[in-house]
């Protein structure tokens, strides 16, 4: 999964390669990585400055504790949710949403806002990014 995490866009060839392995050995070990859920999905990053029509946020989302599993599943299959994550304090989870305009934004959150078990949610757009 390392040389995954450098390239992702790396060939199966280009693993073997990089690995010593053979492409059918690297082939079913992915195979293998994506069956067990080990990798989730593939996906890109990017670059934030090239694409500056897309909506980015992050919401912050108040769980029903019994059905936090459940909710977290749900999340975890939208396309715009990007990632997600625990935490503490008021809030339960944080989930960082992308969309490509604010019509599908919307739609995203009213999809949140409607999955059984979600009490609350805070949404904030992203602006600008602060370097520093």
């Amino acid at each position: 999964m390392a040389a995954l995490k450098q390239d992702g866009r790396a060939s199966i060839t280009r693993l073997a390669q990089m690995l010593g392995q053979s492409r059918a050995t690297v082939q079913a070990r992915l195979d293998r990585l994506v069956q067990s859920g080990a990798i989730e999905r593939f996906t890109i990053d990017l670059n934030p400055a090239l694409d500056v029509e897309l909506i980015r946020a992050v919401t912050m989302i108040e769980l029903e504790g019994i059905l936090t599993r459940s909710v977290t599943r749900t999340l975890k299959r939208m396309d715009a949710v990007m990632s997600l994550h625990s935490t503490n304090g008021t809030w339960d989870l944080v989930a960082h949403i992308e969309t490509a305009n604010l019509p599908e934004f919307d739609r995203v959150l009213r999809e949140i806002r409607e999955i059984k078990g979600v009490l609350n949610s805070e949404t904030s757009l992203l602006l600008n990014s602060v370097s520093g």
